[in-house]
C-alpha cells in the first residue's frame, strides 16, 4: 500500500492501544538494543501493531510507537510508507497477494488474477464489502521455482492455476485455510515429476552407493 492511502482510509480510530501482550513482546524487543538505539526497533514495532490492529497500521499506532520509540512521527511514517509490507488501510481478513512478476507470469499469474476477479470481483488494491478479502498485485515473492505464487496473509501457496485458486478461495470463504505450499504435491522444490537426483541413497548410511563402492574401493575406512 503506498503512502496516498492514509490520508484516504476514513476508518481511522481515535486512539491506539497496546494490549499486555504486546506490551510484553515490546520489552523483549526493547531489550535487544541499547538505550540510545530505540529507533532500531521501528521495524519489529509497526510489524506488532498491524497484526494486534486486524492486519493494518492506523495513525495513532503511528503516533504510539513514535512517541515509545523518542521518534518523529514522519521519521515512523518513513519506515511504514517505504515497505509493502506494511499496510496503512484496512485489508481483508484473507489478505492475498499474488505475484506478477515474470517467472510467476510465464507460469500462470494471469490466470490466477482473472479467477480472483471472477470468484470476488476484486481488481489490484481492492477489497470485498464484507472486509473477508482484498487484493494486491505485487512484486517477486522469492519463491520463483515454485511459481505461480499466492501469499494469503503470511503464508504462500505455490504451484497455482485458475483451478487450484478456485479451490482455495472456496475454501477461504467457508473459514479453513487449506495446508499450505504446493498445490499440486510438489514436495518443497523438487521437480513436480519427483526428484531427479540423489535418488540412489543408502538409508543405512546417507550416502550415495557409488561413493560408499569407490570409498571401499580405495580401502578407505570410516572416518
Amino acid at each position: 500500500m503506498s503512502g496516498k492511502h492514509i490520508a484516504e482510509t476514513k476508518e481511522q480510530p481515535a486512539a491506539f492501544a497496546w494490549t499486555p501482550d504486546s506490551e510484553a513482546q515490546i520489552a523483549r524487543i526493547l531489550a535487544k538494543y541499547p538505550e540510545n538505539r530505540k529507533a532500531s526497533a521501528v521495524l519489529p514495532l509497526l510489524d506488532l501493531a498491524q497484526r494486534q490492529h486486524d492486519n493494518w497500521i492506523p495513525l495513532a499506532a503511528i503516533d504510539a510507537i513514535a512517541e515509545r520509540l523518542g521518534m518523529a512521527r514522519i521519521r515512523v511514517l518513513e519506515v511504514a510508507t517505504f515497505y509493502t509490507m506494511y499496510n496503512l488501510a484496512p485489508v481483508g481478513k484473507w489478505f492475498l497477494q499474488a505475484c506478477t512478476t515474470t517467472p510467476c507470469w510465464l507460469r500462470g499469474s494471469d490466470q490466477v488474477m482473472r479467477c480472483i476477479k471472477d470468484k470476488l470481483g476484486l481488481d489490484n488494491h481492492g477489497r470485498t464489502a464484507d472486509g473477508q478479502f482484498s487484493l494486491l498485485e505485487v512484486e517477486c515473492l522469492g519463491a520463483c521455482v515454485n511459481a505461480p505464487i499466492l501469499q494469503v496473509n503470511d503464508d504462500f501457496y505455490e504451484d497455482m492455476d485458475y483451478e487450484t485458486t478456485a479451490a482455495l478461495l472456496d475454501s477461504l470463504k467457508g473459514g479453513k485455510q487449506p495446508p499450505v505450499g504446493s498445490m499440486k504435491g510438489r514436495v518443497t522444490s523438487q521437480s513436480i515429476a519427483g526428484p531427479t537426483s540423489l535418488t540412489a541413497l543408502k538409508d543405512s548410511e546417507g550416502v550415495p552407493s557409488w561413493f560408499a563402492a569407490n570409498k571401499a574401493a580405495a580401502g578407505g575406512g570410516d572416518d
